[in-house]
Parts: structure tokens; C-alpha cells; sequence
């Protein structure tokens, strides 16, 4: 038996619940490689906002700066089909 959604159709009928459904899937992709690959935003081990802000954000640039090949590889092939 197939396992259905709890969220019933006046939710899932409208095109908006479709890009948020695309855009969920790419930021917990981000928050999963931040904490896997930076390993520091899986436990972090300092005190205060301001010194976990300065973590997760060098965990998230890392997390871009893999990602930046792969970007430019789409956009150029976009630019070059247009």
C-alpha cells in the first residue's frame, strides 16, 4: 500500500506548494552538507550567538564554495544555449 500525504489537496493544488515542496529540499541539502562536510555545526563547541554565527556562517561559505563549480558548469551551459 502506497503511504499518502496528511496534507490534502486545498494545500497541494496550487503551484506554490510545488516551489516551496523544490526550495525545502535544496536548503535541508545545504544544512545536511554544512553538517556533514564542515562538521562544525553538527555539535558546536563554542558559547554566544555571535561566535556560533561566525561558525555557521564559515560552514555555509564552505558549503558554497563546493557548490560554486557545479553553478558556474549550468550557468555557462544555460548562456551558451541561449
Amino acid at each position: 500500500m502506497r503511504r499518502r500525504s496528511r496534507i490534502d489537496a486545498r494545500t497541494t493544488r496550487h503551484p506554490g506548494y510545488a516551489v516551496s515542496q523544490v526550495i525545502r529540499k535544496m536548503i535541508e541539502t545545504l544544512f545536511g552538507d554544512g553538517k556533514q562536510h564542515g562538521g562544525t555545526i553538527r555539535q558546536v563547541k563554542l558559547r554566544g550567538l555571535k561566535k556560533v554565527s561566525d561558525v555557521f556562517t564559515l560552514a555555509m561559505l564552505a558549503v558554497n564554495l563546493r557548490r560554486l563549480p557545479n553553478l558556474f558548469a549550468v550557468q555557462a551551459a544555460t548562456a551558451g544555449s541561449g
